[in-house]
């Protein structure tokens, strides 16, 4: 475990959070765990899956815990992990910065669901020590950043968009994901929108072969490669850098202006029509105020909720859960610096949890 990963609860609504005894919380780097088998227990839920939503989630559960009296034990795995142990019907739910692809749909061989849960930014953060003003990327430069065109801070296409700035001598060091990852499929996905180079070489996904740069397991490794390695940049959930104080860049949109990922850019990024299935990408967004890289997270779960012996009472149990997420619990979303959902996107979320059946019936009445 990474020693950067104990400052993600630096603050007082996670310590508070993380240190209720009913309530598990756990942060692994692989696709599996030791812990990781069905619960037998229907007092207590499983999940795992994307780090991305890990702050919040850990606020959420312990509230919910404290209402209901619920355990939940969610493992930070990366979206990867979440999606493999879900499909292995060894959690109740996973959770995914992105949906599910082809190859991982023909796995899992059942009708899902992907409950929208939040929108979250992903910054882009670097370590340059000597650096007073906030760096400026335009899309390209950021693009050539990572594919390993762009070699030292001082070139001449990052001064050109920081006049005035005193940019170092410093090599380049790209730090990314190195496990099957959400926020990378939203980072690439944007880049291959943005940039034909990109597209062509690299492409989107949940893992992608990397052109240059160190790789990190979860969003912890990453973070901690940005912050031991001057001239370090990388990507992570705003969230992350936020509680870290971590810096990250103004980011050019679709538009030409320079954002700063917030929760008011990123929820305007995410003021779009939202599909029935609530599948949708919010990178590159057309709103003129809205941060260009930012993305959903789902809660995925099966449709049919008899399987493996489930009961009734656990699959009613998850369903409100996931229900009460959406509603009471998207108070917790702003403090944490995520984005609640619109109220559109909570119709469409109601609309797909109503769907969850047992029995062929269905569980929300």
């Amino acid at each position: 475990m990474q020693t950067s990963f104990k400052t993600l609860f630096a603050s007082g609504a996670l310590l508070l959070a993380l240190s209720l005894p009913t309530v598990t919380m756990t942060s692994c780097n692989g696709g599996g765990g030791k812990d990781t088998a069905a619960s037998s227990d229907d007092n207590t839920l499983l999940g795992a899956g994307s780090t991305f939503v890990y702050p919040l989630f850990s606020k959420q559960f312990a509230e919910y815990n404290t209402t209901t009296g619920l355990k939940v034990n969610y493992q930070s795995i990366g979206s990867g992990g979440g999606i493999l142990q879900l499909t292995n019907k060894t959690v109740d739910f996973g959770d995914s910065d992105a949906p599910l692809n082809d190859d991982q749909a023909k796995k899992i061989a059942a009708d899902v669901l992907h409950i929208p849960m939040c929108s979250g930014a992903v910054a882009i953060s670097y370590n340059l020590p000597d650096l007073k003003d906030t760096l400026k990327l335009t899309p390209s430069v950021l693009a050539d950043l990572f594919i390993g065109k762009i070699t030292s801070w001082d070139d001449k296409a990052i001064a050109s968009i920081n006049p005035g700035v005193k940019l170092p001598k410093l090599p380049v060091v790209i730090a990314h994901r190195s496990d099957g990852s959400g926020t990378t499929n939203i980072f690439t996905s944007y880049l291959s929108k943005v940039d034909t180079g990109w597209a062509g070489k690299v492409g989107k996904g949940s893992s992608v072969n990397w052109p240059v740069g160190l790789g990190g397991k979860g969003t912890e490794g990453v973070a901690g490669t940005i912050k031991q390695t001057p001239g370090a940049i990388g990507y992570i959930e705003l969230a992350y850098a936020v509680q870290n104080k971590m810096a990250f860049a103004k980011l050019q949109n679709k538009s030409g202006n320079f954002i700063t990922p917030t929760v008011a850019s990123t929820t305007a990024a995410g003021n779009v029509q939202i599909p029935a299935d609530s599948k949708i990408s919010l990178s590159n967004t057309e709103a003129a105020d809205g941060y260009p890289i930012a993305g959903f997270t789902w809660a995925i779960i099966y449709k049919e909720q008899n399987y493996n012996g489930r009961s009734q009472d656990r699959a009613t149990k998850l369903v409100k859960l996931l229900w009460w997420n959406i509603h009471d619990g998207q108070k917790f979303a702003e403090p944490l610096t995520y984005a609640p959902l619109a109220p559109a996107a909570v119709t469409v979320a109601e609309n797909i949890l109503k769907s969850a059946t047992y029995d062929g019936k269905p569980i929300l009445q």
